[in-house]
């Protein structure tokens, strides 16, 4: 048997990174139980200004297109969808929200699909073991990190994922 050696300072960051791949667009099975905060910062955006949420979506999109999905991926090198959605949160909107599907689908307060607002958070049980997260953006369409094409933004009405369609969560702050 081996045993894989790692050193020092360098395990923590090896831990960090296998528990952020395990994690990242995390496995289904968990439903929503108990809220979890957002944390909102000074310069916060207000959340219910679709007209200012939606503008700094799209300048979030321009700056991270076709940014290639990599599972546990926080960077422009390679993002997951909620790593992405946890990036966008806090840079472009001013909320720390957290990083992974599973505890995201927790935070704020469920909505239904037809009462969607811009900035919403809109899950989807893409297969049995995983959940995929993206952020609405108006007119049926929304934001994320799609495992096939990277950073883009795709309908709701499309066959997939209207077939894969979970729930909507809003962080009323």
């Amino acid at each position: 048997m081996r045993i894989i050696s790692v050193p020092g300072s360098n395990y923590f960051l090896f831990l960090l990174i296998l528990l952020s791949i395990i994690t990242g667009c995390s496995t289904g099975g968990h439903r929503p139980s108990a809220n979890v905060k957002a944390i909102k910062s000074g310069s916060a955006v207000d959340l219910r200004d679709s007209s200012s949420v939606k503008s700094k979506l799209l300048k979030q999109y321009g700056e991270w297109r076709k940014t290639p999905y990599r599972m546990g991926g926080m960077s422009k090198r390679g993002v997951d969808c909620s790593g992405f959605v946890y990036i966008t949160f806090r840079s472009q909107l001013g909320f720390t929200i957290p990083r992974t599907t599973d505890s995201q689908v927790k935070i704020g307060r469920k909505v239904a699909r037809n009462n969607l607002r811009v900035g919403d958070l809109v899950f989807f049980q893409t297969s049995l073991f995983y959940n995929h997260v993206g952020i609405y953006l108006g007119d049926s369409k929304f934001l994320h990190a799609s495992t096939s094409k990277g950073v883009i933004i795709s309908s709701l009405n499309e066959k997939y994922w209207r077939k894969c369609y979970w729930t909507a969560r809003r962080i009323d702050r």
